[in-house]
C-alpha cells in the first residue's frame, strides 16, 4: 500500500474578492455563512474547505469550484 501524501490545494480567493468590488473578507464570510476566521485560513491555504463550503464560496463569486480552488499538479491524479 502506498501513503499519500497530502494534497496542496490552491485558491483564487483574494484575486476574485479584488473583482467583486474589493469584497471583504467579513462579507465574503457572511455571504458563505461562517467566520472571517474561516475565510483567513482557506485564502491562506492553512485549511481545506468541505465540499459544502467549496461550492458555497464559489457561489458566492458566481463562479465555478474550479475557477476558484485547484489542486497543485492534478492532485497527483493520472
Amino acid at each position: 500500500m502506498t501513503k499519500q501524501k497530502k494534497l496542496t490545494i490552491n485558491n483564487n480567493i483574494r484575486t476574485l474578492r479584488f473583482f467583486a468590488d474589493e469584497m471583504t473578507q467579513q462579507q465574503l464570510a457572511e455571504k458563505a455563512g461562517v467566520s472571517r476566521q474561516t475565510i483567513i485560513a482557506v485564502e491562506a491555504g492553512k485549511y481545506a474547505p468541505s465540499l459544502e463550503l467549496a461550492f458555497r464560496i464559489a457561489n458566492v463569486f458566481g463562479a465555478e469550484i474550479g475557477e476558484v480552488f485547484a489542486c497543485e499538479n492534478n492532485c497527483g491524479i493520472a
